[in-house]
């Protein structure tokens, strides 16, 4: 039986801009699951999202997921006009990663606001590894309210050419259901006040990843964006 399913729904956007990649460490029982949510909709976006999901994951694998995205980060920031006026049209885009090691924790790291969710085997309820990169949980955590377009600016992402990058890394026991989604699969959900550990029980990784984008579109309605989920039992 698969152990990890990823589904997607374009929604009403031109291109699918979200990309997943898995990488295996050979013979180390070693798996990386990345995500990145691309930043743009163009072929150009695409292609790039798709390489870097497969690099992230790879350099995650072998080298930690905290390391593995610093690797990737800098490698996206190093890119011939990254420094220049040209930037703003140059590719980019979200990521988060987890590695899962034999007789080790489950570790994660992110930069933006793709995000990470840990279901526990002992309980249904859906414990949420990683916080956003993005100008909502800034003015929060100022004690602002903000605005309904705050969440749709991101304060990180790979591009990103600022020395001090904000790159987060958390861990958590490697057992249950892991799920990483992006914005546009948890966001409408979130915003109908739905619970998102419900469609990760009592179902296969596939049904479950399934169930969840079919649901972020449908909420989403006209405004529906690219949703993406990656769910792997540990």
């Amino acid at each position: 039986m698969r152990t990890h399913a990823t589904a997607q729904l374009i929604g009403g956007r031109s291109h699918q801009c979200d990309a997943t990649a898995t990488y295996a460490g050979a013979g180390s029982g070693t798996r990386a699951y990345a995500l990145l949510d691309g930043i743009g909709s163009s072929d150009e976006v695409r292609d790039w999202t798709r390489t870097y999901a497969r690099r992230l994951a790879r350099a995650a694998a072998r080298d930690g997921a905290e390391a593995g995205l610093r690797a990737v980060h800098a490698l996206a920031a190093a890119e011939p006009d990254r420094d220049t006026w040209k930037a703003a049209h140059l590719p980019a885009a979200v990521a988060v990663v987890a590695v899962a090691e034999p007789g080790a924790p489950l570790s994660v790291a992110w930069c933006g606001d793709a995000r990470a969710y840990l279901a526990p085997p002992d309980g249904p309820s859906l414990v949420r590894l990683t916080t956003d990169h993005n100008m909502r949980q800034v003015l929060l955590d100022m004690g602002a309210v903000p605005g309904p377009y705050a969440r749709n600016t991101v304060t990180s992402y790979l591009g990103d050419i600022r020395e001090t990058p904000a790159i987060e890394s958390v861990t958590a026991p490697a057992a249950g259901r892991l799920l990483l989604a992006s914005d546009g699969c948890y966001e409408p959900l979130e915003d109908h006040d739905l619970d998102l550990s419900v469609y990760l029980t009592d179902t296969t990784p596939y049904q479950a990843a399934r169930a969840l984008v079919r649901a972020a579109v449908t909420h989403a309605g006209t405004h529906a964006d690219n949703a993406t989920a990656l769910v792997a039992d540990l």
